[in-house]
Formats: structure tokens, C-alpha cells, sequence
């Protein structure tokens, strides 16, 4: 019987400071309020330093309009009371260590700040750091105009899905054509991401010779033959 190792969908998103401030607060909504209790939805936002007041503030105003509780660090809180009218700086909350390793399941996100970096890619070097601590290997993604940054992150995040500017929510065997989902899968042996049924076969190999050895092969032949490989 086939086991699928998929166990917290504990999601992250960070925000670069060169993402495309509308596509972000579109993709993060989407990501938190699509269907919350999803394990693909988002948990946590890591936010550039550099993005606190440039960016998070249209992200949280988007947020806190579909009803999302914001937990936040020191930091982000701060530049968000700054930049948010008072009103929805008055909903802002704290965020305790615990909440960065929290599936919410719920309309609530984290907010933590990675420190701005001289070399731009360290900061994202110190996101994906805190991904493969707190995160469940399920489904992180980055917002960033620039395909080297994508790169860096996706190299370097220990996760079944890594996306690039676009919704957590698209982790799903029915969107990637797999037909219906059995699940998905954090693991690294077999299955690893959404799975559909096609997953979860192994295979046999036939082969229809006439009358091939391998030793026929071992100064190079190429006399040919034909094998299938049959699903089980």
C-alpha cells in the first residue's frame, strides 16, 4: 500500500524588495483567503526589509480587508503603524515565536522581517534559511521581478513546490493535469508534490528480443531491440 509522507502544509511566501507591488497583494490575498483551511494556503510572510514600506503596506491593507489577522514581528508592525491609516494599524497584532511555526488553518498570517543585506542575494539566502527550519517542506514561493532572485530561492528551499510569482494555491494535482489528487507528498523517495493516481504506480519492464546477450553490447554493438515499460 502506498503511503503519501504529507503531513503540516505550513506555506511561506517572501517578498523582495524589486516585486511588482500589485501582483504581490493579488497573489498574497489569493494565497491566504482562497480557501484558508487548504494545506496549500499561505502561513507565513517574510518581508524584505527594504519591501516594509513599500510594498507590505498594500499587502496588508488588501489582507485586512478580507478579514486576515496579522501577527507581526517588532519591526514590520512598526513600519506598518507608520504607513497604514490608523484604523487598520489599530487591528495589527504581535506575533510570537510560536506563530512562525504554526499552520493557521484560519484567516491569520505571520509577518516576520528579513534583514536588508549589502549583497541583495544574502537576504534571500536568510529567507530560505528560515523556510527549511519552520516550514513542512509542502509549498514556498517567492515575489520578485528578477529570474536570478527566483533562481537563488527555488535552488535553495528544501520544498516538494517552489513557486515564483504566483499563488501558494496553485499546489494541486488537478491543476498540474495529474487528474484527480490523492495528495501531496513531502517526501523525497517516490512521490514528492501533488499526486494523482498515475503517481502512485510502480512499473515492469518487458523486453521482446531475438536472441540479444549482453555481451553483444560490451564493445559497443548496437544491434536494436524494443522494451516497454508497463504501469502496475
Amino acid at each position: 500500500m502506498p503511503v503519501l509522507g504529507h503531513a503540516d502544509g505550513l506555506c511561506h511566501y517572501y517578498i523582495h524588495p524589486d516585486a511588482e507591488p500589485e501582483m504581490a497583494a493579488s497573489v498574497i490575498v489569493d494565497s491566504k483567503t482562497d480557501y484558508p483551511a487548504a494545506c496549500n494556503s499561505l502561513e507565513s510572510l517574510l518581508v524584505n526589509e527594504d519591501a516594509l514600506k513599500t510594498i507590505l503596506p498594500g499587502v496588508a491593507s488588501a489582507l485586512l480587508a478580507k478579514g486576515v489577522s496579522l501577527r507581526c514581528d517588532p519591526t514590520s508592525k512598526a513600519a506598518l503603524s507608520e504607513t497604514l491609516d490608523k484604523h487598520e494599524a489599530a487591528m495589527l497584532q504581535d506575533a510570537g515565536e510560536s506563530d512562525f511555526d504554526t499552520e493557521f488553518l484560519d484567516l491569520i498570517l505571520a509577518i516576520k522581517t528579513i534583514p536588508r543585506t549589502e549583497d541583495p542575494l544574502e537576504a534571500v539566502d536568510a529567507a530560505v534559511e528560515h523556510i527549511n527550519m519552520h516550514g513542512s517542506h509542502h509549498t514556498d514561493a517567492i515575489l520578485t521581478s528578477s529570474e536570478q532572485t527566483a533562481d537563488r530561492f527555488c535552488n535553495g528551499v528544501d520544498s516538494a513546490c517552489k513557486f515564483w510569482n504566483c499563488s501558494t494555491r496553485m499546489s494541486d494535482g488537478m491543476r498540474f493535469g495529474f487528474g484527480t489528487e490523492v495528495g501531496i507528498s513531502t517526501n523525497k523517495v517516490h512521490a514528492r508534490g501533488p499526486v494523482g493516481l498515475e503517481g502512485l504506480c510502480i512499473h515492469e519492464y518487458r523486453i521482446k528480443g531475438s536472441g540479444q546477450g549482453a555481451a553483444m553490447y560490451g564493445a559497443g554493438g548496437s544491434r536494436q531491440w524494443k522494451h516497454k515499460k508497463l504501469p502496475l
